[in-house]
């Protein structure tokens, strides 16, 4: 295999095309047969095999900086940068990340895991390189969804200004070429990027300027090439940003991504390069299917089915109830980030078409648009990853609060959500929604609260945040009725502690109570339900002078800060269970939850170290 014999991407030099070739079959292979047995974001690896091969050819990393937006595209770049023999453990507890990360390879330049960032980290190793007048090159590569961002957009904008030495490679898969534009599109952008051209066109200038109206003459030829340009490729808004545009061309055609690679390395101005690929390139069922393949669970390879039967979670319920609710409702609209099949809204996008607007991955303007929404009438939802929410920080707060507008927040995916890791773990939400004026916080323990909760969101008149977290169900039966606001539940009553807790944690420490009893230990325990405003008349009626909480997010500033700040005046002693200030690693989510004592055995064992002391 070619795939062994490659430890650094300087063992590309001397390979034929040919065996490049051959190399892009093995690495698709590598990335199916690991993935299937990991889980991973398949779809999109698969679609840049060729890209990442002649990146890593024509360039010379790590002295050359690549920047992967988002990062779930990297897996051949791992294989190329010396992690093959580690490559099974991919996503795995104690093995390498999903993502690029800077401690794990001197290749990786920067640690992503959210879109739209590349263009702003490369433009800022640029002017870095540049003030320490360094030769190396930068290069970002960004995909058609991730360059949708206002972001993405403004950090185009100030690198066109500045007029430096960078190259964006712009990836689209949503769109195809027919064969005539696509050989043309080809032939004009291998002609464009060579050096006699370049030349050609310098001296070109240089002469027509000499001659009389010889800078009118120059206009209106600059004019009728863009005019040509326009005719074939979608140049315009780049060029006007003061990006040189080449492309679209084949992604998949190695020899021409290595060939106009090279002659856009001599280029020292802003390019950005277009390509075009296909999603899941190479694996018949991921081409099929790229949504699920995106960022899929273990598979059977032959007929891309899941290995493990899919149970019911926290998103299904959400999808279903809101499509309920939405019927009796004619007010509730329902808004995502590029999250329709993630957030479970697939089916209402399909029910209520007219009613749903899945902005891209725009969460800023996502939650403003909501805010202008909420104040004119509506009830809209806004479905979207805890770890993506927080990008959104001004405009809840400025948009949302401030105005307090009724919008609900299905904040999926809040704490552990297992092999993404570090830049996906929704461990911060609580900390900041709970400094804001006029925001409800809640975490329903199951799928009937979820649905309760959300029966309150709609006939409450404030903003109102629901967090849940990526877990399976084992089914539910909802009585509909709504809470009234900060209404917690009295589970236990007992005499050595009080214990509140909340969400995915409320099942666990029930279970560690229980296991305790064996111990002849007694508790109160509370469902808080809501963490703003907390149950104040349920807790100081059940104090005692030890109080416990227990939390699936950072206990630095979640429910245990809530908490403490109720109880600061009062004679008792406050300990948090949760999860540390950290960024905390890659791995299962029930391996996660173990490591850091979240299970009902290890939530015992540390409330039994409490009460000891």
């Amino acid at each position: 295999m070619i795939l062994e014999k490659i430890n650094l991407p300087s063992d590309l030099t001397d390979l034929s095309l040919s065996e490049l070739k051959t190399l892009s079959y093995e690495i698709r292979e590598k990335l199916i047969t690991t993935t299937s047995v990991t889980g991973g974001h398949l779809a999109s690896s698969l679609g840049v095999v060729e890209l990442t091969i002649a990146l890593h050819r024509v360039f010379d990393p790590p002295k050359d900086k690549l920047v992967w937006d988002v990062g779930h595209q990297s897996y051949s770049h791992k294989l190329l940068t010396g992690r093959l023999k580690s490559f099974n453990a991919l996503r795995q507890f104690g093995g390498i990340s999903g993502f690029p990360k800077r401690k794990e390879s001197v290749y990786d330049a920067f640690d992503t895991g959210h879109a739209s960032t590349s263009i702003s980290v490369a433009l800022g190793m640029a002017l870095a390189r540049d003030l320490k007048k360094e030769p190396h090159k930068m290069i970002a590569v960004i995909g058609d969804g991730a360059i949708s961002s206002g972001m993405a957009f403004e950090a185009l904008n100030y690198a066109g200004q500045l007029k430096l030495d960078l190259l964006v490679v712009l990836n689209s898969n949503e769109m195809s070429i027919s064969k005539t534009v696509g050989a043309l599109s080809s032939y004009i952008n291998r002609l464009i990027t060579l050096p006699i051209y370049k030349r050609f066109r310098k001296d070109m200038k240089e002469l027509i300027s000499r001659l009389p109206l010889g800078k009118k003459t120059l206009k209106i030829s600059n004019k009728f090439e863009e005019a040509i340009k326009g005719m074939i490729v979608p140049s315009i808004i780049f060029e006007e940003l003061g990006f040189k545009y080449i492309g679209p061309i084949d992604g998949h055609n190695l020899g021409l991504l290595i060939r106009t690679l090279e002659n856009i390395k001599s280029e020292r101005q802003p390019v950005l390069f277009h390509i075009v690929t296909k999603k899941g390139k190479g694996y018949k069922p991921a081409e099929e299917n790229p949504e699920w393949f995106h960022g899929t669970s273990p598979f059977e390879i032959k007929t891309g089915r899941p290995k493990n039967e899919e149970k019911r979670t926290y998103s299904n319920i959400f999808g279903e109830a809101i499509r309920e609710m939405a019927r009796e409702d004619k007010r509730i609209v329902a808004i995502t980030a590029a999250m329709k099949e993630g957030c479970g809204l697939l089916q209402f996008s399909r029910e209520f078409p007219d009613r749903f607007f899945d902005v891209g991955i725009c969460e800023e303007h996502a939650v403003t648009m909501a805010g202008g929404m909420a104040i004119s009438g509506l009830r809209p939802v806004v479905a979207v990853y805890s770890t993506f929410l927080q990008r959104a920080y001004d405009q809840i707060l400025h948009d949302v609060c401030l105005q307090n507008a009724p919008v609900v927040f299905a904040i999926d995916r809040a704490g552990i959500v297992g092999e993404d890791g570090e830049t996906h773990h929704g461990l911060f939400d609580i900390g900041y929604l709970a400094t804001m004026p006029n925001m409800i916080i809640t975490a329903p323990k199951d799928g009937d609260e979820l649905v309760r909760l959300m029966k309150t969101a709609f006939s409450a008149d404030k903003p109102f945040a629901i967090r849940y977290p990526k877990a399976a169900l084992e089914g539910y039966e909802s009585s509909c009725l709504p809470f009234n606001i900060g209404e917690g539940e009295l589970l236990e009553e007992g005499k050595d502690a009080l214990i509140i807790t909340c969400g995915s944690m409320v099942i666990d420490t029930l279970k560690a109570v229980e296991i305790l009893k064996k111990d002849e230990f007694s508790f109160s325990l509370i469902n808080s339900r809501f963490i703003k405003p907390l149950d104040k008349e349920l807790i100081l009626s059940n104090l005692k002078p030890i109080v416990i909480t227990v939390e699936e997010h950072s206990c630095t500033s979640g429910l245990g800060s809530q908490v403490a700040q109720l109880l600061v005046d009062k004679d008792c002693k406050v300990f948090s269970l949760g999860l540390p200030e950290k960024f905390i690693e890659h791995g299962s989510r029930q391996k996660i939850l173990e490591i850091y004592e979240l299970t009902p055995e290890g939530i015992a064992q540390n409330i039994r170290k409490i009460v000891r002391k």
